[in-house]
């Protein structure tokens, strides 16, 4: 959206059939959308801007308005409500595009107006298609991602990964918690964060993923708690390692992770069945939900993790890594803390923010 429109002289617009009726209504609706709720909640803010939007799009549509008019209804709306924000031509084109972009006002009031202006207008910039624009809204109200996170989160491509990895959950595990399972895992994952050169090591990939901890547990998802790294096991009098192992708070249940750093094969199914089996045995409480492993590799066939998978009894996937560039500077210092991370089992309340702070 651009704000190079050239401003509107009043003379122009006076004679704009019913202009001077709707704003009018538009004083009337502010104000009393301000003695409600003082237009600081945020869920009336992003109603009252979606309500805006959309009766100026109406108005466009039936009346004939051109694109200017919004210069003028700027104005005026500022010179009407001197002491708020928000009101600029700028946040006037989002009140339209949101209202363009979500047309039942069911939604906007279930979904949409839950979470901050500021990250509606990020998704309203980055993402094009609603089905997608609504999952990361939802995802943002469920974990409650700031606005920096939410920038990542879309960079990242989540919603075309979220579930992505090759598993054998619906054979091995009962419903819901297998399609909470598949969900849980994705496909690549991006640790962005990393900086190994060429020729790394599996224990380089696991020394770094711990090193940056955050950053990884960020990936990974909202609700994986760090048990360890090595996690050492004896079974039959021998030791065993497991690279990292965590557990995840939401499925109730220990997530053991195998690192390679080739291409998948299938003997790698073999030795995580070992594990998630020996997790099972020496580590699950009776409450737990069962162990659930996961391979993550360098790349893999698709049709041979399929096939590795099919016959074996215990939950695992198999997904693959990408180590591109650094993470964005601006993201390190907005990140969740391990703490947030591990106990956010619940709808976060989101705090209201600025509504010209964009």
């Amino acid at each position: 959206m651009t704000d190079d429109i050239p401003k509107l002289a009043k003379s122009s617009t006076s004679d704009i059939v019913g202009y001077e009726d709707f704003l009018a209504e538009l004083k009337t609706r502010i104000s009393s959308a301000q003695l409600r709720a003082a237009v600081a909640v945020n869920k009336e803010l992003v109603l009252l801007y979606w309500q805006i939007g959309r009766d100026i799009l109406h108005r466009q549509q039936q009346q004939g308005w051109g694109a200017k008019v919004i210069t003028r209804l700027a104005a005026d709306l500022q010179k009407a409500f001197p002491q708020m924000k928000g009101f600029s031509p700028r946040n006037l084109k989002y009140m339209r595009a949101l209202a363009e972009a979500y047309q039942d006002e069911q939604i906007v009031q279930q979904v949409v107006a839950q979470i901050p202006w500021g990250h509606n207008v990020r998704i309203l910039d980055a993402v094009e298609d609603t089905t997608e624009r609504l999952w990361y809204a939802q995802r943002t109200i469920q974990h409650g991602w700031s606005r920096n996170v939410l920038v990542h989160q879309i960079e990242s491509k989540l919603y075309q990964r979220q579930g992505q990895a090759t598993t054998n959950f619906n054979n091995t595990l009962p419903q819901p918690q297998s399609e909470l399972a598949q969900q849980l895992l994705k496909d690549p994952y991006k640790f962005d964060f990393l900086n190994l050169g060429e020729d790394f090591l599996e224990r380089d990939l696991e020394r770094a993923l711990i090193n940056h901890i955050r950053d990884f547990l960020l990936e990974l998802g909202v609700g994986f708690a760090f048990v360890g790294s090595q996690y050492h096991l004896e079974v039959g009098g021998e030791d065993f390692y497991i690279d990292l192992l965590f557990y995840h708070l939401r499925l109730r249940c220990f997530v053991v992770i195998d690192l390679k750093i080739e291409e998948f094969k299938p003997e790698f199914s073999g030795k995580m069945n070992f594990y998630v089996s020996a997790v099972d045995d020496l580590l699950r409480h009776p409450d737990d939900q069962p162990t659930i492993g996961l391979i993550l590799c360098k790349s893999r066939n698709k049709i041979i993790a399929e096939y590795s998978l099919r016959d074996i009894d215990k939950p695992i996937g198999v997904s693959t890594y990408q180590i591109q560039d650094t993470l964005p500077e601006q993201l390190h210092d907005n990140l969740p803390t391990i703490e947030q991370l591990e106990t956010e089992l619940e709808t976060i309340v989101l705090k209201v923010e600025n509504a010209d702070n964009l």
